[in-house]
């Protein structure tokens, strides 16, 4: 089967500033034009405020990373405990500063995934720390403290809402109204919303008739509740390759359409 190219679609890639260069370089290697519009903006904590923090925190068992960003600022103060990683990429950003990887999801990327894994099954008496940014899901924590654990955070960096000019934002809104964009790249919930929150009420239909792409399921049902009859696809992972594949996809089905 012959692969499918992007053909000089342009594709909105909302990734946080530095997280993006694999996914600018596989949608450009397909044929598309990568539009950078990053809606998280990644702010590193100080370690004078990590130390605080792990002043009062007993040492853990086991220590869960819960993405690549979780593991570049927060593998130092990860301790002696066993390593858990979400997903693929988490894992690997792991693995690429010399650290073995104890439990990780057979199959999947998110944290439904990792509470399958019999490691996490019987936790009771264990201390469990996640590694994470400032906020985010619960279910891990909420779970794991269900199944008899204690569970403590540390936060390594707070997530914010980029600052844009009004030309800035005027740009990406003439460029969705036109079409110039085909594709929307989403990978959180956060996102979403945070690109809802900067586009003017007044292009909001203009993005819901916008093809968006995302890993996460949920996603698809923040998009179906925010902007009823947005055609949103789910990729079949959250790597670039398969986020690349998924808009290819739909650019090759839409060009049958209309042939």
């Amino acid at each position: 089967m012959a692969e499918a190219t992007l053909a000089g679609a342009g594709v909105l890639v909302t990734r946080p500033a530095g997280q993006s260069a694999e996914l600018i370089s596989a949608i450009e290697a397909a044929g598309g034009r990568s539009i950078v519009f990053p809606v998280i903006e990644i702010a590193p904590r100080s370690p004078q405020d990590i130390v605080s923090d792990l002043g009062g925190l007993s040492e853990p068992d086991i220590v869960i990373f819960v993405s690549r960003t979780a593991v570049e600022h927060g593998l130092a103060w990860s301790g002696d405990g066993a390593i858990a990683a979400v997903g693929p990429a988490t894992a690997s950003a792991i693995e690429a500063a010399a650290r073995v990887v104890d439990i990780r999801p057979a199959s999947g990327f998110d944290s439904e995934s990792l509470l399958a894994e019999p490691a996490l099954t019987d936790v009771r008496g264990k201390t469990i720390r996640i590694i994470r940014g400032n906020g985010g899901r619960e279910l891990l924590a909420t779970t794991l403290r269900e199944r008899g654990a204690s569970v403590h955070y540390l936060e390594v960096y707070a997530r914010r809402t980029p600052e844009y000019d009004e030309a800035e934002i005027a740009d990406l809104v003439r460029q969705l109204e036109t079409g110039d964009i085909a594709a929307v790249i989403v990978m959180s919930v956060e996102s979403f919303r945070n690109l809802l929150a900067l586009l003017p009420e007044s292009c909001h239909e203009a993005l819901a008739e916008t093809r968006l792409v995302t890993p996460a399921a949920r996603v698809i049902k923040e998009v179906t509740d925010r902007l009823p009859g947005c055609p949103a696809t789910l990729a079949d992972g959250p790597g670039a390759d398969e986020i690349v594949r998924a808009i290819a996809t739909l650019a090759s089905h839409s060009s049958g359409q209309n042939s």
